[in-house]
């Protein structure tokens, strides 16, 4: 790794959103981001004024500014003006730069034409439970990525929970399940505990054992290594409450209409790869 890549790193954002706040706030938890040399950069005040307040990272108007700041990149905008701000950057690239693309449907082509075929680049769907070093991230280098570019992307993104590596025509896949799967789950226990107020419990209650059992449920799945119907199984005992309530969940194709989000939000990332 060149040693002007030793941690904790100064990384320049481009786009100062929710999820480049998520990053650089854990990364800093994480002590990988150097908050003093760090800058991002946003059109929109209200967002800098946002990032700023969350991360401690200055945030300014200027992406060159940022270029000329750092050697890491994230790029953290929308897939839509991606095209434009890569044409702004190209002329200022250097050998020493590093972009990690975060942007939804933003192939490695598109991003090896916006910014030249000799930058390196890495591309990486994350999720926001970054911001409490859950998240759950597949990546995937570009031709010209080093080793030790795909080595730095992974140690990022692993120190935030979870990081893949796979082959880029299977991103848009992780971009529909793991990216935009935690709005999933977030209406899932929403349903829950609205079922737990309709069956009598205090609202704060429902709540929190609603988001309690869906991380306990998530966690015996990770440690234990077992198939998600073997666990579901050992809580249906014959004739009782568990199996009633999986019948319900099966007549209303609730299976199904989980799957059936995650082809939607992954042809949704397709969709906006063509675009670009």
């Amino acid at each position: 790794m060149p040693a002007e890549r030793t941690f904790p790193l100064a990384v320049g954002f481009l786009g100062a959103g929710q999820m480049a706040t998520a990053l650089a706030s854990a990364w800093t938890k994480a002590g990988l981001l150097d908050v003093a040399r760090s800058i991002a950069a946003d059109p929109h005040p209200d967002a800098r004024a946002k990032f700023r307040a969350a991360t401690g990272v200055t945030a300014g108007e200027s992406n060159l500014g940022v270029l000329a700041a750092c050697d890491v990149i994230v790029l953290a905008v929308k897939p839509q003006v991606m095209s434009a701000v890569l044409a702004e950057l190209k002329p200022a690239v250097r050998a020493a730069h590093l972009f990690v693309s975060i942007a939804a449907g933003v192939t490695l082509d598109t991003l090896a034409l916006g910014l030249g075929k000799t930058a390196s680049a890495v591309r990486v769907m994350p999720n926001t439970p970054c911001l409490v070093g859950a998240s759950a991230s597949g990546f995937s280098p570009g031709a010209t990525a080093t080793p030790e570019d795909a080595a730095l992307v992974e140690r990022l993104f692993a120190a935030v929970g979870i990081a893949y590596r796979v082959p880029e025509h299977l991103l848009d896949a992780v971009t529909g399940l793991s990216g935009s799967g935690p709005a999933f789950v977030y209406l899932f226990i929403e349903a829950l505990a609205d079922g737990g107020v309709k069956c009598g419990l205090p609202r704060a209650t429902a709540q929190a054992l609603a988001a309690q059992t869906v991380m306990g449920a998530a966690k015996m799945v990770l440690e234990t290594g077992q198939h998600p119907g073997a666990l579901k199984d050992a809580v249906a005992s014959p004739g009782g409450t568990t199996i009633a309530g999986l019948h319900a969940l099966e007549r209303a194709a609730f299976r199904a209409a989980a799957m059936d989000a995650v082809e939607a939000a992954t042809n949704r990332a397709r969709e906006l790869g063509k675009k670009e």
